[in-house]
This record gives C-alpha cells, structure tokens and sequence, in this order.
C-alpha cells in the first residue's frame, strides 16, 4: 500500500527466520504484539512466520523498529515482560528522533545497559533511565530523584553491582535514613544490621535480582557489601566503594553535607530519593533539595530527574502517580 502523504497510512511486512525468536517477541497470545498495537495505533496480522504491520509512516516504522530490537534481543531466549516492550517502543522512538531523515536505521544509538554475571545485560527501558546510566558512568557523584516505580534504586544497585564484579570497586555500602525523624533504632530487636533491615528491604531485593544469594550472604559476612544506618556514616571515609543513599528526600540539610563529605579515593555515590515524600518534621528542610539546587553546577556531580511517564512497574502506578502530581499543581495554585 503506498502512502498518501507524508504520513499517510502505509503497511509493511516482516518475515521471522527464527520462529522460537519469533514466539519470544510476539509473546503469549500476542500478548506483546497486542501491546505494540496499542501503543503506535498500529494493525498487525500474523500470518506463519510472516508479521503485516498498517498504520500511518510514522507509527509502522516505530513498529518495525521495535520489532527488530525485540527479535535481536531474543537471542538470549529470555522471554520478554510489558516494561521489555515498552523500553523498546521508547528506544525505537528516540532512535526515529535522532535519525528523522535516515531510511536506514543501522549503526544507530540505543539505549544504555549494565550487565552482571546473574542478570546478563540489563537495558534501560526509557530515556530517562538511559540519561541516568549514562550519568552513573560519567560522574563520581549522581543524585535521581523522581517519583516510585522508576527504577531508580534498582539501576543503581544493578550499576553498583557491575562496578564491583568489574574490579571497579571493591564494596558496596547501602544506607538510608532509618525512620523519618531522627533514627531512633534503640526499640527494635536485634543487633544493628536486624534493626535496619527492615527499611533497605527494596534494596536488599534489588541485591538478589542482579547477585547469587550466597554471593550477597558472603559479600554481608565478609563485609564486601554493607548495611550501615545514616547515622552511623559520621566520621568515616570511604574509599574505593560504591556508596548507596536511598529515600534520601529524608535527610536533613546536616545529615546530607554529612553524608557527602564521606566521599573518599577512587569512591562513587548515588543519592536516590522521591520530593514529593518527604517525612521530615513541619519546617524542616530537605537535605535533597538543597543538594541537588547546591551542587548543578559542580564538576563530576550528576542529576537526573524522573517524571510519571518514566514509572515501570504498571500502567496503573503511573496513572496513580500522575493523579498525584496533579493534584499537587492544583493544591499550589489554590494556595496561591
């Protein structure tokens, strides 16, 4: 069908020479056709192991890009979530945007990854996450802020990782401030490690996503890996080490210049927290905030921030999240 205009309804049809790889992209029932079709607007009919894509110019070669990418990145055999497509969809159009003029997609950038021994490589799913890879490995310091669900703990736990595995970095050390106001941890059971625990769960999970369990279980024995509670960082400097400061949106001014003069030789930070959730005490000032308006300008200092559209976890959380932040702008223009 040739195409009305510039983008006019066209269609296009691609052949699969592996129908495993095939089966893998298409998903079960289609399902992650379905998707693509949902999202570019776009009609796909399968036909053996031949794939018809309708639509306007733009949205079937968006189609045929994702599919490509997909059908690429099945060779590892690994079945491919609703975030896989998504991702693709977004590198798909980030790549038409920097190549708008260019029939030819090869040599094409895409997207940035890290890869561990456990999880193999790991793709950024949109161009938020590709901007915060890629500032992860420019820049000794990176703060990420934004909202829950956009993987901003979990990439930086799966880079940590690559560092280490890597010889980049010979520990990890994972903090967090422990309650909203003050750290009171002397009520709760345990030794140190059991009285924090229970607040770095999300990164304890990200840990066994991108390492083996008994590689996390040596690595906390033998002290590669550690768990220490904000308060507790006073008075150290870390070398050679990844350092981890998660929910950072709930430390205080004093507690994040703290934290950050703890930087020591051949060291990296990542600073990740959420604005909108802050739990400090009525008038007390973000540590966050007034890092990330302090520090732009810096030399090897990073900042990436994240929006509602770059939440991963499920199109209902992205909704939730922008119902929110709408809310919010509402809330500020009334007390205006």
């Amino acid at each position: 069908m040739p195409p009305a205009g510039p983008n006019g309804p066209t269609e296009i049809t691609l052949s699969f020479g592996d129908n495993k790889r095939a089966s893998l992209v298409l998903g079960q029932y289609d399902q992650n056709l379905a998707h693509i079709e949902r999202r570019l607007a776009v009609i796909a009919t399968v036909n053996g192991n031949h794939l018809t894509v309708k639509g306007s110019r733009d949205a079937v070669d968006k189609a045929k890009r994702t599919l490509d990418m997909l059908y690429e990145q099945a060779k590892g055999g690994r079945a491919f979530t609703t975030g896989d497509v998504d991702g693709a969809l977004q590198e798909a159009a980030l790549q038409g945007s920097l190549f708008p003029s260019k029939g030819d997609t090869s040599g094409k950038v895409s997207f940035e990854q890290i890869v561990t021994r456990k999880r193999g490589p790991v793709r950024a799913r949109n161009a938020a996450q590709d901007a915060y890879l890629r500032a992860l490995k420019r820049n000794e310091l990176v703060f990420a802020e934004g909202p829950a669900g956009t993987g901003k703990t979990w990439l930086a736990v799966g880079h940590a990782v690559q560092l280490m595995e890597q010889g980049q970095a010979e520990r990890l050390i994972l903090s967090r401030p422990a309650v909203e106001a003050g750290e009171r941890l002397g009520f709760l059971p345990g030794d140190m490690k059991d009285k924090v625990d229970p607040y770095l769960r999300p990164i304890y999970d990200a840990l066994y996503d991108f390492m083996e369990a008994r590689i996390v279980e040596r690595g906390l024995q033998t002290g590669q890996i550690e768990v220490a509670p904000l308060a507790f960082m006073r008075g150290r400097t870390l070398s050679n080490a990844v350092i981890l400061l998660d929910e950072a949106q709930n430390t205080t001014s004093m507690q994040m210049k703290m934290f950050l003069t703890r930087l020591g030789e051949g060291s990296r930070m990542i600073i990740t927290g959420d604005p909108t959730q802050i739990d400090l005490p009525p008038g007390q000032k973000s540590g966050l905030i007034e890092a990330v308006s302090l520090l732009p300008a810096v030399e090897g200092v990073g900042h990436v921030t994240f929006g509602h559209a770059d939440v991963v976890r499920h199109d209902l959380v992205r909704r939730i999240v922008k119902a929110y932040e709408d809310a919010g702008g509402i809330h500020q223009r009334r007390e205006l």
